[in-house]
């Protein structure tokens, strides 16, 4: 069996902000009623807080991302994805809901520094202006779907399709250029 990498298997680039892909990260899709209380439950058993609609709720190294009003994205350390979604599948019997790994399905991405918004705002329909912190957009970058939200103070985090993570990574490349920084007139 071969060991699990990341889609750039950490690559970054130095530019007027910093751009990383992130490693290898769990991510969980949840599709469920939201509303459950059975689902709270559960969350909270495996570390995790039911997010407001388009908030983020992060808690050490776990995140819950509200993705859609009956989905959630759970992001945690990668070698613990497997076993949560049994977790979460023994603890949700008897509930209409999906649990599905797709860790080895996206591409985790940081955008980091004071000019990080600068770098996302030539590619993303959003007025991160008006992006609160704890925030999460689905959108896209450049061409491809994404989602992304304010993860740290003067940073970034996207996420997309694995399949597309070369192509993001350069993209992102692309925009953080020196000399490339949008000015206001």
């Amino acid at each position: 069996m071969s060991d699990p990498v990341s889609a750039l298997q950490g690559q970054t680039y130095d530019g007027f902000a910093r751009i990383t892909e992130a490693g290898l990260h769990g991510m969980i899709t949840l599709r469920a009623d939201l509303a459950s209380k059975k689902l709270a439950k559960a969350l909270k058993t495996q570390g995790f807080a039911l997010p407001e609609p388009r908030r983020v709720m992060a808690s050490g190294d776990r995140s819950a991302l509200w993705m859609s009003p009956d989905e959630l994205l759970l992001i945690l350390p990668y070698d613990q994805a497997a076993p949560t979604v049994a977790a979460l599948e023994g603890a949700l019997a008897g509930e209409f809901v999906l649990v599905a790994d797709v860790s080895d399905a996206r591409a985790l991405f940081r955008i980091s520094g004071a000019r990080a918004p600068e770098v996302l705002a030539k590619l993303c329909p959003v007025d991160f202006a008006r992006l609160a912190p704890d925030e999460v957009r689905r959108t896209r970058a450049a061409q491809v779907a994404a989602a992304l939200w304010c993860s740290a103070p003067d940073e970034f985090s996207l996420i997309s399709f694995r399949s597309v993570a070369g192509y993001v990574m350069g993209v992102l490349e692309h925009s953080a250029r020196p000399g490339s920084e949008l000015t206001c007139a």
